[in-house]
């Protein structure tokens, strides 16, 4: 048992019983449909638990796990060992290592000296991510403080109104208070932004919205503050807000953070949390195939490899079951392709790039790769629309993956 679950069952949903988006023109939809192409048992069970949720993957949480867990015990090929293992060398290989977020502490610990003594992040601290086309870049501009030539980050200006009464929408937002198990003191690092306003209202103006070394080309002034944005992955479609981890509810972070000049359109890959969380550098410490660098026969899946959601889990869990396999019939290792959501999930946490600023992260059109000069092409005008492009990413992942699919038979 960890402190966040209640029953005996197997896959027990604890945070909520959403499994996300169906929706076909959707990331989580489109993550779903090749779950589904690849056999999976879980979403097929969620399926079948489903409760009226819109266009979300609801499920009846007691009637999900309980039928999860019958199917695992039932199964002719599964032994069931209801055991603490508290070191790696306690377990034969080779071996799957899926213990999640609340891994126990002495499982813990032997992980951190399997990896090195920076392998492990014990709170999770996740800044919202904003698509790159919903910038509005007549006010938001590229620059890097005192202009060091590289400009990579966008910056959006606030004059002392603007910044008052975003100070203070923060301040008023509602909240989501912290598990009794998730309490702690906060590194200064990754400090919320309400946390640093307790502080007094002028304390972000000294920290992550410092104006110092910034002019916007609109005014050639200094603003009276700044929120920067720093891509969040090579391909430039994704940027997060820099220093803005928050505990606000997601429907208030929409809302507050839309306030900010040049994200009043802003379009939320993910937003911001802060919670207690345990997950590897795996861009940093795992192969490709999600196995231990230091034990090519020790893997990892689920949420401890730096992936957020159930089903994102799941998935991950799915695609190192056929690396698993391809390994032991001494197959060369055949990854998704990097069109699929499949591909794209496993390279956001496997691109050695992201190693250096690696975060959890759910499955979002930010992961996926940008369209070529063909496309852009083919769609002409047409590409401008946000909706036409999500439709043709969508359906070269679909023909990606039934070609992956057909190589592996």
């Amino acid at each position: 048992m960890t402190p966040a679950h209640k029953t005996s069952d197997f896959a027990e949903l604890v945070c909520s019983n959403s499994f996300g988006s169906l929706g076909e023109n959707s990331a989580p939809g489109a993550l779903k449909w090749e779950a589904e192409q690849l056999g999976s048992f879980i979403l097929k069970t969620a399926k079948e638990a489903a409760v009226p949720a819109g266009q979300a993957l609801g499920v009846d949480r007691e009637l999900f796990a309980r039928e999860v867990s019958r199917q695992v015990r039932s199964h002719p090929l599964i032994e069931v060992r209801e055991e603490m293992i508290f070191r790696l060398a306690d377990v034969s290989r080779p071996a799957v290592i899926a213990t999640g977020p609340l891994t126990h502490e002495d499982l813990a610990h032997d992980l951190q000296r399997h990896f090195g003594d920076e392998f492990l992040y014990f709170f999770d601290a996740i800044a919202p991510i904003v698509d790159a086309d919903s910038i509005n870049t007549d006010i938001a501009w590229k620059q890097d403080r005192y202009d060091k030539g590289t400009a990579d980050y966008f910056n959006c200006p606030l004059n002392k109104e603007e910044y008052d009464r975003f100070i203070a929408e923060v301040q008023n937002a509602r909240k989501i208070e912290p598990k009794h198990f998730e309490t702690t003191d906060f590194f200064e690092g990754c400090m919320p932004i309400e946390a640093m306003i307790d502080r007094g209202p002028e304390t972000p103006r000294f920290g992550p919205m410092k104006p110092v070394g910034l002019k916007d080309p609109r005014t050639g002034r200094e603003p009276h503050a700044v929120v920067q944005l720093r891509q969040d992955n090579k391909e430039a479609t994704a940027y997060n807000i820099v220093g803005f981890q928050t505990r606000m509810a997601y429907g208030e972070q929409s809302r507050v953070f839309r306030l900010i000049p040049g994200l009043e359109n802003a379009e939320f890959l993910k937003l911001g949390s802060i919670h207690r969380n345990l997950y590897i550098n795996s861009p940093k410490r795992l192969n490709r195939d999600l196995s231990s660098r230091h034990d090519p026969w020790l893997f990892f899946a689920g949420q401890i490899t730096g992936v957020e959601g159930y089903f994102e889990s799941t998935c991950i869990g799915l695609l190192v079951a056929r690396f698993l396999e391809q390994k032991l019939r001494d197959l060369p290792f055949q990854a998704p392709p990097r069109e699929s959501a499949m591909g794209s999930l496993l390279e956001a946490i496997t691109d050695p790039s992201r190693a250096d600023h690696f975060q959890p992260t759910n499955i979002n059109f930010g992961l996926f790769p940008p369209l070529n000069e063909t496309d852009l092409a083919e769609l002409g005008r047409k590409a401008r629309d946000k909706s036409v492009k999500k439709d043709r990413q969508l359906k070269k992942a679909r023909e990606a993956l039934g070609a992956w699919m057909r190589q592996l038979t």
